[in-house]
């Protein structure tokens, strides 16, 4: 059985981030007469391949061409609240920095949720949430500002009653970014190495202009009355013409550099550069053949550009190249290049560039130098706005409703009044929007885009009218095992359930391990929960026989004994050779290990061939750590090399830390500043082949990285990896797959990338509740009567509707929610994993513990030089030369001075053996003992190194095993445990 997707390539931030996102590389060019020129730091995209390889197209598939944060998602204030009722709050908090806060209640998405959205708008930026309705339970606006982690006030919050204030609130939401952008476009011809050769071409080619005529339509600019970019409409001082589109409701003007003013007295073509080079994006379209001198960003001279795309045109193949500079500053953006980066089709071309130069645009406006900048204006903004209302304060005119509940509806004592303010409060709302939307300053994305595709998240229907209540649930083969209220299931599509086991065994946790025919469960009831293992091939006998669900009785045999009690397990279900379980009673961990023996001569016999029904004789406890807190989230990292640096992060109190497991001390992570906690996840990720961890409680979410330090310790420092950013509504569940964090919420599904947290999709899905996820996503939710029942779902008039959907696009369809009259019904739905991560399945990388440090034990503390086995791109060149000349030391067989030893000859492997082996008191082969020193045994120390070189040796990396570890002709490789006390079985 091939191990999931999910497990070998869904959480793989930093591996695919370096793939995907190109590495930054030290570009430096020099004049023509040899004089260099201005070096800077840029990050190369080129889709991972060799751009002077043969341009053959790629089979990728484009499901990963998103705009990031769209306005159609994020422009709250225009969209939910300007000319519609709300109400507005003003206060100062502890510090006494001025803050605004905008609270509605609407109906999501016309669905029938009706929530709350709110906008806190403070020096340091904006925030948004959402939060849930209740018809029984009107929300203060003091729980609001907690929600938002604003506890303390050193001046309580202030309704404003003016409706002038959503003109001066609509204008500090435009401080987040324009709607409309400017991108230079420069012609450079064959050979051209500086940018003022580039900027004099007075006309371009007949390439160039198909080119042009791919962005967009040629204008007059004379008496334009549409976005300018900055470009004279009325003297024709910058031109005649220009060339201009609109995209996705965004209007961009492109400054062609031949078509501005060009003067043949002027070498350094002022005009031209005036505009360009004040451009944040450029396109460099530059012709000849591949093997011409390659465009370097230091040709350019220009502070302000941070981006540059360079184009290349194939007319033999009729095809056109792409490749992305971005300053290093610069955070990650997608969507990235195809591999190789060469479009053929010229209208799927026209959509990934301005995609990714807009989502470009955007990621620059996050860099520190514009950051500051509107930081600075946002906090003027405020402080003004703020004095602006301090003679109301004085006069008492906003004290009537402070700290009052957000209410639906106005008193009945003063309706009359009441709905005339609101009523001139929406006029004077819906006034404003209009101007914005004629002046072309509003977020009108609601355009058709172009790109009529199913997105990579539609739901399929698995199951309709599914009449349980799910707990969790674990893919089995096709089917589904699915815990619910009437025990456990066997689910298949549409066929009748069948019971594997009885109500009397509440299923909590569940995990289905084929690779190594086990199903770990947890059943909780109190004091008398336990951990239960059983063998899938038992069972599927027990299916096939039609024999009645299991119950409590019947599974004795099945126990951990030494679980009892346990509330919650961990389980390393990807990365690693051995099967860890982590099992988690009150403030108690128990480490269990599955046992592992000499792989058989025989292929395709299991190392442990079952002797019994039971398989509780395979696993052993191996060592107990003791925590300050019973732990709320726990979750199992694999440690970046073959040594004993496996992590346990766990999560209790206000804090994250991580965990030896080896020695058992625990590292703060992070510490959560927050009144109250609800830790939510913890995803193990991976950066250059180091643990890293995204960190989820209650609206944020936080990247750490964790580094291997002194001896079997853990360094957690701020690195320029770091990322933080805030959830709209707060999660109960993420699930990772690379591109791609979903958030579920009770309903909705949110949608952001794994590399910059950067918003994409929000879904409305009613009575949303996630029951698996470690391979395909499956979850239930409210299905409307007149639904389809498989085969991808409806699509209703609620989601051609859905205004977070731009019409014109195939809108992804999810269930709707009931109205009236319709019968309650939920529906089991299946989102397939290749659909999320289709294009990393087409580019496969190797597991982190291939691409790790190679460190093949010789002795215990002796290793050999390790060769980190990544892409080169993600190497500088002075890493690479270090690379090849420690290389080259260790197949000569010498040595650094005063460092590790190479590995040497067999006979320096018979020596480690044998002191090994005296050290140790000779342990019988097999035997596994506990310690917190180094696991390693004298069967493990060929067996395991002999895997790795096979598969290396004939160009291939092994075969991922997603239960367990690396499979290698058909056996777990051995890594087992050795210590200096006696193992206890767990029977």
């Amino acid at each position: 059985m091939k191990s999931s997707v999910s497990e070998d390539l869904g959480c793989r931030r930093g591996d695919f981030s370096r793939k995907h996102y190109g590495s930054v590389e030290l570009l430096i060019s020099s004049d023509a007469d040899g004089a260099i020129q201005r070096a800077g730091r840029f990050r190369v995209e080129n889709g991972s391949s060799d751009e002077n390889a043969t341009a053959l197209p790629g089979t990728w598939r484009r499901t990963d061409v998103h705009l990031e944060n769209p306005e159609y998602h994020t422009r709250w204030y225009f969209k939910y609240f300007l000319g519609q009722v709300h109400q507005n709050y003003i206060g100062n908090d502890a510090e006494k920095s001025p803050f605004f806060l905008s609270v509605t209640l609407s109906d999501q998405n016309n669905q029938r949720v009706p929530q709350y959205r709110a906008i806190l708008w403070r020096k340091t930026g904006t925030q948004k949430i959402c939060l849930p309705y209740s018809p029984t339970k009107t929300l203060s606006v003091k729980s609001i500002l907690s929600a938002m982690n604003l506890d303390k006030f050193e001046k309580g919050p202030r309704e404003i009653f003016h409706p002038e204030i959503q003109k001066d609130l609509l204008v500090l939401e435009e401080q987040e970014g324009s709607v409309n952008f400017k991108f230079g476009v420069l012609f450079a011809r064959d050979g051209q190495l500086t940018d003022d050769e580039m900027f004099s071409n007075e006309i371009g080619s007949e390439a160039f202009q198909k080119f042009l005529n791919l962005l967009g339509d040629t204008i007059t600019l004379k008496g334009w009355t549409g976005y300018r970019g900055g470009l004279d409409t009325k003297n024709d001082t910058t031109g005649i013409h220009s060339v201009y589109t609109v995209y996705q409701g965004h209007e961009i003007m492109f400054h062609a550099s031949t078509m501005l003013p060009y003067s043949k007295e002027n070498k350094q073509q002022v005009e031209r550069k005036r505009h360009i080079g004040n451009d944040i994006v450029t396109i460099v379209f530059q012709e000849g053949e591949e093997t011409s001198p390659a465009f370097k960003p230091s040709m350019i001279r220009s502070h302000f550009t941070h981006i540059f795309a360079l184009v290349r045109y194939d007319q033999q193949n009729d095809n056109y190249r792409l490749k992305i500079f971005s300053e290093e500053s610069v955070p990650l953006f997608g969507p990235p290049l195809p591999s190789p980066p060469v479009f053929t089709d010229h209208q799927e071309f026209r959509d990934f560039l301005l995609v990714k130069l807009i989502n470009g645009e955007k990621a620059t406006l996050e860099t520190p130098t514009f950051a500051q900048k509107r930081r600075r204006t946002l906090d003027m903004l405020i402080r003004s706005l703020y004095q602006d209302l301090m003679p109301d304060l004085h006069k008492n005119m906003l004290n009537r409703r402070s700290f009052s509940d957000v209410l639906p509806e106005s008193p009945k004592s003063a309706r009359k009044k009441e709905e005339a303010r609101q009523a001139e409060f929406v006029r004077i709302g819906q006034a404003l929007k209009l101007k914005s939307t004629v002046r072309g300053d509003a977020p009108s994305s609601l355009a058709a885009s172009g790109i009529c595709k199913k997105e990579p998240w539609e739901p399929q229907c698995f199951c309709s009218h599914f009449p349980h209540e799910a707990v969790c649930a674990d893919p089995w083969g096709q089917a589904l095992l699915v815990s619910t209220d009437a025990g456990v299931l066997l689910v298949d599509d549409d066929l009748p359930p069948v019971p594997v086991f009885d109500r009397s065994l509440p299923v909590k946790q569940v995990h289905v391990l084929e690779t190594l025919d086990l199903l770990v469960l947890r059943a909780d009831k109190g004091k008398d929960a336990r951990l239960f293992v059983f063998r899938l091939s038992a069972l599927q006998k027990g299916l096939q026989a039609k024999q009645a669900g299991k119950g409590r009785s019947d599974c004795r045999e099945n126990k951990l004994e030494k679980t009892k009690g346990c509330h919650l397990y961990a389980i390393n279900t990807h990365h690693s050779r051995e099967l860890r379980i982590v099992v988690a009673i009150r403030n108690k961990l128990l480490l269990i290990t599955r046992k592992q023996s000499k792989p058989s001569a025989a292929p395709g016999i299991s190392p442990l061939s079952p002797v019994s029904e039971s398989p509780v004789e395979e696993f052993q406890y191996i060592r107990e750590i003791c925590l300050s807190d019973s732990p709320v989230v726990m979750t199992l990292v694999d440690g970046p090399t073959d040594e004993s640096d496996n992590l346990i992060c766990v999560a209790y109190r206000h804090q994250f830390d991580v965990v030896n497991e080896s020695t058992g001390e625990a590292f703060r992570l992070h510490h959560v500043e927050a009144t109250r906690v609800n830790f939510v996840a913890a995803i193990d990720v991976y950066e250059d082949g180091e643990a890293g961890l995204l960190l989820c409680h209650n609206y944020s979410c936080i990247y750490k990285k964790v580094c291997p330090f002194n001896g079997g310790s853990f360094l957690v420092q701020p690195s320029a990896s770091d990322f933080q950013f805030c959830w709209n509504q707060a999660p109960y569940a993420i699930v990772c797959a690379f591109p791609y964090l979903l958030a579920f919420t009770t309903d909705s599904m949110e949608i952001r990338l794994v590399v910059n947290g950067n918003l994409v999709h929000t879904a409305v899905v009613p009575q949303l509740q996630l029951v698996a996820s470690r391979s395909d996503i499956y979850f239930t939710a409210a299905a409307a009567g007149n639904e389809v029942s498989s085969g991808g779902s409806s699509k209703g008039a609620s989601a051609q509707g859905s205004p977070l959907t731009p019409p014109g696009r195939d809108a992804p369809a999810f269930p709707s929610s009931l109205g009236e009259g319709e019968i309650q019904s939920k529906n089991l739905y299946k989102i397939p994993l290749r659909n999320l991560v289709g294009r990393s399945i087409e580019r496969p990388l190797k597991s982190p513990l291939v691409s790790k440090v190679i460190t093949p034990p010789t002795s215990i503390g002796v290793g050999i030089a390790a060769i980190p086995v990544t892409h080169s791109l993600s190497l500088s060149r002075m890493e690479i030369k270090e690379i090849a000349s420690r290389t080259r030391r260790e197949l000569l067989g010498l040595s650094d001075e005063g460092g590790p030893k190479s590995e040497g000859t067999p006979r320096a492997k018979s020596k480690a053996r044998k002191r090994l082996e005296e050290s140790q008191g000779a342990p019988k082969p097999g035997t596994v003992r506990s310690t917190s020193s180094d696991r390693i045994t004298s069967d493990s120390l060929e067996s395991a190194p002999t895997c790795e070189a096979t598969a290396e040796g004939h160009g291939q990396e092994p075969a991922a095993d997603g239960e367990g570890g690396t499979a290698c002709g058909g056996s777990p490789c051995p890594l087992t445990a050795s210590s200096d006390e006696e193992a206890i079985d767990l029977k």
